[in-house]
């Protein structure tokens, strides 16, 4: 007798069968079978029967020989023949000759379990994110089936992706963006090469590049309606690199987290610089970078890396679906500029403002660190950051040389513009850096 299992499926598990066998091949009449509390399938799952195609029958009867346990399904061998059985409480004894008919009253299960051991990736990773996509861990077969008939959608950052079975059971997938969800299908730029990806990544909707891939500016008016399972995996990974190995690696407990300061310690050349940010006087510095890049409005990758293995960070994680396992190329980049200007020592300044003018002031820096700037309006005067109120605080409040209330940054510095002391020194020195230098640092930062 065939034991039932638990319908979550065992990853351990994998089979491959050999070459589809020919369309043509006969399927023997049908004998009267030996059947236990048989309960047929509806909707979708319904309408499969007769649907099984000879090669998964073939595969289901080379396979039981070993034994099946999988989704709730389960086949082996008796005899001359075989069990087949289900965890909804259904149990069917069958000659072998009989297997093709008694595979079609079982055609969810046999066409989900063929679909996953031999069209599937079986790659790990792979496997693992194609089931989470339709809920199998969540959802027995018949029901998803039935979910899955309709299409069963989730997102992945700016990405939605539906999953659409078809009557033997092979899974298609719908790619477009999340705001494209309603949009109608003449208004999108369809794509049938996973490998076109790699262009809608690269710049966002303003035709602007897009230096870090898992930002939310990603671009939309495009969808991939027709993709294998192996193409929509292959397109995720060009529109979000290494996210669905590390989400795997997470969930199997293996994610290799690298730190902030084990990442900074590896750092040379140009960004060598980065290492003597850390001076021994806390983290409150990387808790600015965290907190500047590393925020859900910034990146959609949930930040797992601390200051270091025993130091977590103050500023919260976020809360994206795919880990960040480490401080990343634009997170560097910017680090070792704000290490540059970190190192300059502060200043008191008197400025003469208005309190409404402060609060503009502060408005502004809010509007810009916020990406907001674009989406205030023209005619919105009563919004601080507004372009006109910004134009007339340069006008009233700024000198021809553009300093702020007429202060100067360096007020000990002579009319050649020289700097005066050693700090207005360094500064100028940076501010002399060779544009090579600065060239570097731009190319490794968009990679």
């Amino acid at each position: 007798m065939a034991r039932l299992i638990d319908p979550r499926p065992v990853y351990a598990f994998r089979w491959t069968v050999g070459l589809r066998a020919p369309a043509t091949t006969a399927i023997p009449a049908r004998r009267q079978p030996q059947t236990e509390g048989f309960i047929p399938s509806r909707s979708l799952a319904w309408r499969m029967n007769a649907q099984v195609d000879p090669a998964q029958v073939e595969a289901v009867a080379e396979a039981a020989a070993d034994g099946i346990e999988f989704d709730g399904f389960a086949a082996e061998t008796e005899g001359e023949g075989y069990v087949l059985a289900t965890d909804e409480g259904s149990k069917r004894v069958v000659h072998g000759d009989d297997l093709s008919d008694a595979a079609a009253d079982y055609a969810a299960h046999v066409t989900n379990w063929y679909f996953w051991h031999a069209e599937a990736p079986q790659a790990a990773e792979r496997w693992a994110f194609l089931r989470w996509l339709e809920r199998a861990d969540d959802e027995r077969v018949p029901d998803r089936y039935d979910a899955l008939e309709a299409g069963v959608t989730r997102e992945w950052g700016q990405l939605r992706i539906t999953a659409t079975a078809d009557d033997t059971g092979t899974r298609r997938y719908d790619l477009r963006h999340v705001d494209d969800a309603d949009a109608d299908a003449a208004d999108l730029a369809d794509h049938d090469d996973p490998l076109d990806a790699r262009e809608i990544t690269k710049h966002d909707d303003r035709a602007r590049y897009r230096p870090l891939k898992t930002a939310p500016t990603l671009q939309t008016g495009w969808r991939f309606p027709d993709l294998d399972p192996a193409g929509l995996v292959t397109a995720v990974e060009y529109v979000y690199p290494a996210t669905v190995a590390n989400w795997y690696r997470e969930r199997e407990g293996d994610l290799d987290v690298s730190h902030w300061r084990d990442t900074v310690d590896r750092q040379s050349g140009i960004y060598g610089v980065v290492r003597t940010w850390d001076r021994g006087e806390g983290h409150e510095h990387v808790d600015w970078v965290a907190e500047a890049c590393c925020d859900d409005s910034q990146c959609l990758k949930r930040r797992e890396w601390q200051y270091d293995e025993d130091t977590d960070l103050d500023v919260d994680g976020g809360d994206g679906e795919f880990p960040c396992r480490e401080p990343c190329s634009v997170v560097i980049s910017a680090a070792r500029r704000w290490t540059k200007l970190e190192g300059e020592r502060s200043r008191t300044y008197e400025f003469e403002l208005t309190p409404s003018e402060k609060e503009q002031v502060e408005a502004i820096v809010d509007a810009v660190a916020d990406g907001r700037t674009e989406a205030i309006r023209e005619a919105d005067l009563k919004d601080d950051a507004n372009r006109y109120r910004a134009r007339f605080l340069r006008a009233k409040r700024f000198d021809e040389e553009g300093n702020l209330s007429g202060v100067p940054t360096d007020p000990d510095a002579g009319d050649s513009g020289a700097a005066g002391g050693a700090e207005g020194g360094a500064e100028a020195e940076d501010a002399d850096e060779p544009s090579a230098d600065e060239a570097e640092e731009d190319e490794e930062a968009s990679e």
